[in-house]
This record gives C-alpha cells, sequence and structure tokens, in this order.
C-alpha cells in the first residue's frame, strides 16, 4: 500500500530529443510506467521531421519543447529556457533523458530548475566515430551530463566501460540495468507465432520476393554510421556467390543514405533490393527474413538485434561496444570487424548457405531474448529505481 501510495505521488518526465525514438524506443517501456500509477509526463519536439508516420502520444501528457538534433546555439539556448520554465513549473520528482541533446539540456535544466532526481540514458556516442574539434566537443558534452546528472544508465556493459575509459562518468555513477538493452523487447508483440505461412506467403508476394528466395533484413535509420555502404557491397558480394537472396530495408532514409543507394548502378543488386521505409509493424518483415545484418559504426545497445532475436534471427553485426553484448559471437549471430564489407559478405553467405547453423544461432538468440530481455522485466528495473530514488 504505501509503495502503490508513493507511485501515485511520483511526478515523473521522460524527455527526448525526437518523438521518433520514443515512439520506436520507449513507447512499451513508458506504457509500463504509466500502469505503475506514477504521474508521467513525456517531453520531446513535436515536430522533427522524422515523426510523421509514427505513432502518437495522446494517452501520454505530452509536452511539446523543440529540440534540435544537430548544434545549433541559438535553438539550443531557447530550448533550455523553456525546458528550465517547464520543469519549474511541473515540479517533476524525477527528470530522466534520453538521446544526446535531450540529456545534455535536461541535465543544465533539471539543475538549474532544482530537479531533486536527474537521471539520463547513455544509448551510443556519435563521437565515438569522430575526429578534432567536433569530436571534442561532443565528448565534452557527455562529460556534462555524467557530472550533473543524479546517476546515469547505459545500455550494455561494453558501453559503459567505453564511457569510463573516455573519461565521461566514474564507475559509481554508471548503471547497466540486467544484462542491458534500452527498454527490451515486447515478446507478445516480437513473436513468430503471430504470424502464419499464409500471411507471411502473401507479404512476400507483395514485396515480389518468391517463397524459396534468403532474405537479408536490414531495420534502422537507412544512413552511414549504419553501415548502409558496408551492407550494400556485402549484399553485391553475396549474389555473385550465386546465393538467391534479396535485402531488405526497412527504416527512413537520411540524406547520405538515400545518396549510397542511389550510386547502386548494376541492375541485377538494384533488382534484390526492396526499400520498405519507416514501418511501425518490423516484425512482419523480421517474420519472412533469415537473418538480420546491423553492420553499424556505433550502438549503444542495438535493440533492433534483440527484436529478431524474440523472432527467431540470428544477426550478423559489427564487433563494437554495444552490438557485443546484444549479440553473443557464435552463438546468437556472428560478430564482424566494423566496415569490413567483404568479411561481412563472406559471412553472409555462409549463414545463408547453411540453414542448419542459421537455425542453431537464432534459437538460441531466441531462448536469450526471453531469458533477459523481456520489457516487463526491464521495464520494472526502471521502476525499481524511480522508487529507489523517491526515498532520498
Amino acid at each position: 500500500m504505501n509503495r502503490l501510495y508513493t507511485m501515485k505521488k511520483l511526478r515523473v518526465a521522460r524527455v527526448s530529443t525526437v518523438k521518433f525514438f520514443i515512439c520506436t524506443q520507449l513507447y512499451t517501456q513508458l506504457k509500463i510506467i504509466k500502469s505503475s500509477g506514477m504521474q508521467l509526463t513525456v517531453i520531446s519536439s513535436e515536430d522533427d521531421g522524422l515523426s510523421d508516420n509514427v505513432d502518437d502520444l495522446s494517452e501520454f501528457n505530452f509536452i511539446g519543447v523543440n529540440i534540435a538534433r544537430n548544434i545549433s546555439p541559438l535553438k539550443d539556448f531557447f530550448a533550455l529556457l523553456k525546458l528550465i520554465r517547464v520543469f519549474r513549473s511541473e515540479k517533476f520528482d524525477i527528470v530522466h533523458s534520453t538521446t544526446p541533446k535531450a540529456g545534455l539540456l535536461c541535465a543544465i535544466a533539471g539543475k538549474l530548475a532544482g530537479v531533486k532526481v536527474r537521471l539520463h540514458t547513455f544509448t551510443g556516442q556519435p563521437w565515438s566515430t569522430m575526429t578534432g574539434f567536433k569530436k571534442t566537443l561532443l565528448l565534452s558534452c557527455d562529460k556534462v551530463i555524467g557530472y550533473l546528472n543524479s546517476c546515469c544508465y547505459t545500455d550494455s556493459l561494453s558501453q559503459k566501460r567505453f564511457l569510463i575509459e573516455n573519461g565521461v562518468s566514474k564507475d559509481s555513477r554508471l548503471v547497466v540495468l540486467g544484462q542491458g538493452s534500452l527498454a527490451g523487447v515486447d515478446l507478445n508483440r516480437f513473436n513468430s507465432s503471430r504470424f502464419s505461412e499464409t500471411s507471411k506467403c502473401q507479404l512476400r508476394k507483395e514485396l515480389a520476393i518468391p517463397d524459396e528466395s534468403l532474405i537479408i533484413l536490414f531495420v534502422g535509420r537507412i544512413t552511414l554510421e549504419k553501415g548502409v555502404r558496408e551492407l550494400l557491397a556485402a549484399f553485391e558480394y553475396v549474389l555473385l556467390q550465386k546465393v538467391d537472396a534479396y535485402l531488405l530495408c526497412v527504416g527512413p532514409f537520411e540524406a547520405d543514405g538515400k545518396e549510397c543507394f542511389d550510386k547502386v548502378s548494376d541492375l541485377h543488386v538494384k533488382d534484390k533490393i526492396r526499400m520498405i521505409g519507416y514501418s511501425n509493424e518490423p516484425e512482419k518483415y523480421m517474420a519472412i527474413s533469415d537473418v538480420l545484418c546491423l553492420p553499424s559504426y556505433r550502438e549503444g545497445f542495438g535493440t533492433v538485434v534483440i527484436e529478431a532475436a524474440a523472432m527467431g534471427l540470428a544477426t550478423v553485426g559489427s564487433n563494437i561496444y554495444g552490438l557485443s553484448d546484444a549479440i553473443v559471437n557464435g552463438k546468437t549471430g556472428v560478430l564482424v570487424p566494423t566496415k569490413d564489407s567483404h568479411l561481412l559478405g563472406v559471412t553472409l553467405s555462409q549463414l545463408l548457405c547453411d540453414e542448419g547453423l542459421r537455425a542453431e544461432l537464432g534459437t538460441k538468440a531466441q531462448k536469450r531474448a526471453l531469458d533477459y530481455f523481456d520489457s516487463s522485466y526491464i521495464g520494472s528495473l526502471v521502476i525499481d529505481e524511480y522508487e529507489a530514488f523517491s526515498r532520498y
């Protein structure tokens, strides 16, 4: 009874730079937090250029604060002022941010507004693949986030080590919940038994992919830092090995990614690529696919990996921090060196040609997802953290 009373009194704000991130990464967790009885408010940009097709957030108390994704001193200053006003007027007990820009502005605004508990979850560092002044600037911003917040979370153990090694924060101020991940995976939604053979055959027919052809799936923002250049080169190698395969890409284009795909000139390769764009049902494409490929340059964890795992799919991904936690190399998938398109192609070819190995890796990936990454379990860990902070 006392716990329920505490929950109902607790005022929590979850803040991200864009609605797209909230809808695609945090939606299930926010519903879990709301159902606990907490007074939850969701804050993000209202019009971010990415969220036209995502679900709305009408079931939550939503406050729009336009936060620029890129460095924009004037816009950032006005966003900071608005966040300070919102935090003061709403009198939140806890402000919990995700995404880099929201993290920096919330850390400063929360401190100035007197928010007692300020939390942030790191989900991958853009500066990890940069050099020069911009890297120094963004690294410094993450250090500010680490310093000003009451506690910070990382969505993988390898990301935690990376942040400590780069002086972003101390070990004692960085926490990984469970085995990692940002919000776990909705096991009811990402469940292969939801999709009948008839529905899968129909989807293949709509995509003009023959029933006997194999499918490599990519899910995410179509941008260079997600490794799409290497993905295309690897896919071309797969086709050169006479593997009957198609590449299915699910996600919104960013400018550099579109340019990369536009440069594909080989008509045979182009004919084997299917571009879906953003979908709020990536699970239906996972249901017809044979392997997930995520050759990213950086990832905090790689939520799509455990979503695919829950559907029984193994993943071939880059051997980087974050993905090295989401994929158990040789057991639930295969890790390859980042930007090595040749080895990526060789690995994909081997997996596609070995049905037994694919099945073995997929079965182990699914068991791991079920055992450790249920969104209800991860959500309960977040709620426990909030409750513990509320006692101070």
